[in-house]
């Protein structure tokens, strides 16, 4: 059995802290992830917000690499050549939000519409623009894919919600469509085109496309609705030159 004696009222309590140096001022704790550096932000907790601390730091280059890592082996190593991609980056970065890990988080900001024969180089300088974005610190968050596979990816069937992952992809902070046009067109394809074309337009977010057609060629194919979404919201830049595939400097 515990005995238990009364307490003392006259007694004070021992004070756990006595034993420290009384002018002392405590240290703030080392947050150990961006989660627990934010949550020690808002209780004032880490007051220095200059200054990124070193785990964070290496969360930070985690996602560097593993951004990174997502481009396509064949574009790893490509850079923007044309100067209105130059721009376009110079824009976005402009644009871009601070986040609680150093890194900038993308907004709003311009589009390109990348026009050229093929082999000219779209896939290749768009995948080089958001590298570049990617190494500046920003565009950790970004989808990119082939139009043909998009549809794809996104055609209703048993067991997959097609919606949830439409959803996903017209959200994404940074989009590239690659090759638009090049699927067979049908009534389902002009849809689902036009409600991400115009989401992108509604909200101003960074948007890259590339095609072989010209814009009066995309009308054409994919309707007016777009075509003319696509004309207002975009820079079109054109790349000319013979098929860099054929020549071997794809």
């Amino acid at each position: 059995m515990t005995e238990t004696h009364p307490r003392d009222p006259h007694h004070a309590p021992e004070d756990p802290m006595a034993a420290r140096d009384a002018t002392a001022s405590p240290q703030p704790q080392q947050p150990t992830n961006v989660h627990e550096l934010r949550l020690l932000r808002l209780l004032g907790g880490w007051p220095d917000t200059s200054a990124t601390p070193a785990p964070v730091q290496d969360l930070r280059s985690e996602a560097l690499r593993e951004a990174i890592d997502r481009i396509p082996l064949r574009f790893r190593d490509a850079r923007p050549e044309h100067p209105y991609l130059h721009e376009w980056i110079d824009a976005v970065l402009d644009q871009a939000l601070p986040s609680v890990s150093g890194m900038r988080r993308i907004s709003t900001g311009p589009s390109l519409l990348m026009v050229g024969g093929t082999g000219t180089g779209k896939t290749h300088q768009a995948y080089g623009a958001i590298s570049t974005l990617i190494q500046s610190g920003c565009g950790m968050q970004w989808t990119a894919a082939n139009a043909a596979d998009l549809y794809a990816h996104l055609r209703p069937r048993h067991g997959h919600d097609s919606e949830a992952a439409f959803l996903r992809v017209i959200r994404s902070p940074l989009l590239l469509v690659d090759d638009l046009g090049a699927a067979k067109p049908s009534e389902w394809t002009e849809d689902i085109t036009y409600r991400l074309v115009n989401h992108r337009y509604e909200r101003m977010l960074p948007t890259l496309v590339t095609t072989n057609l010209a814009i009066a060629d995309l009308r054409d194919r994919m309707g007016d609705r777009i075509a003319s979404r696509l004309s207002e919201m975009t820079t079109r830049v054109v790349l000319a030159g013979r098929d860099r595939r054929r020549s071997g400097a794809a």
